[in-house]
């Protein structure tokens, strides 16, 4: 339905007053600045995910693995933001960040600082990564466990026997036995990120300031609710999820490991 729409000129959210257009919308997505510093930024975004949401999760799993007291308090903590609202969490972020009432400020006041203008050009769009990390590590956190658990034991006490252990031990037989999963969790960080949308929209909507913060889905979402543009909401709609097909086919092909 999105193709189909993508190709219409659709003004109302009912799909009444439409016009054909034929490829135009696609073509405009080449020449909407908005679009490349959306990408610009989900590319980003991307980056940041895989690194600290999958490869703290996967830290922080290896880590609990290894405890023998307190493990189900660990995996409580770090799961307990996956199961917050995205749209409550951006709501509390977005008033800590506050300029004047924010915690942040207040607690930089405190000590006898200047008080930051958080959301500013250059450092808005990590103060919306780092609550989405937060949310989301605990999730990879518990895949990447739930993978070390179904490792059998008797190969761990194999390469006991052969001297392999600590350090050695996560890097010749734990990690490469959940190869499989880690790329699963790869996937879905990345496609993870192309549906960002109510955390970001919530603490930068419309793009504060003045646009630098849009997402695919964020600029998605102002495109088609706002500028009443359905038609080429549609064909941003079907760019993100091209971009999602061919990243998924390329790490696919690249860790040459069927899932």
């Amino acid at each position: 339905m999105s193709i189909y729409n993508s190709l219409f000129n659709i003004t109302d959210l009912a799909g009444v007053d439409k016009t054909w257009v034929g490829l135009q919308n696609y073509i405009e997505l080449f020449r909407d600045t908005n679009i490349h510093t959306s990408l610009i930024n989900t590319a980003i975004m991307m980056v940041l995910m895989v690194v600290f949401e999958l490869g703290l999760g996967a830290l922080f799993a290896l880590f609990v693995d290894g405890v023998r007291r307190g493990a189900k308090f660990y995996r409580t903590v770090f799961f307990f933001p996956v199961v917050i609202s995205a749209t409550a969490i951006g709501l509390m972020f977005f008033l800590f960040y506050d300029y004047n009432m924010g915690l942040f400020n207040q607690i930089l006041m405190k000590f006898g600082a200047e008080k930051h203008l958080w959301m500013n050009e250059s450092s808005a769009l990590y103060m919306i990564a780092i609550p989405t990390i937060w949310q989301y590590v605990g999730f990879y956190f518990v895949i990447v466990l739930t993978g070390i658990s179904t490792i059998p034991e008797d190969i761990y006490e194999s390469a006991y026997l052969d001297g392999i252990t600590g350090f050695k031990k996560t890097i010749y037989i734990t990690l490469p036995l959940i190869k499989g999963v880690l790329k699963s969790s790869l996937i879905l960080v990345i496609t993870g990120t192309l549906k960002i949308f109510d955390l970001a929209w919530t603490i930068a909507p419309k793009g504060i300031p003045n646009g630098k913060t849009y997402l695919l889905g964020t600029y998605q979402y102002h495109i088609v609710y706002d500028a009443y543009r359905v038609g080429y909401g549609c064909a941003i709609a079907v760019l993100i999820v091209v971009i999602g097909l061919g990243i998924s086919l390329l790490v696919n092909k690249l860790l040459k490991e069927e899932l």
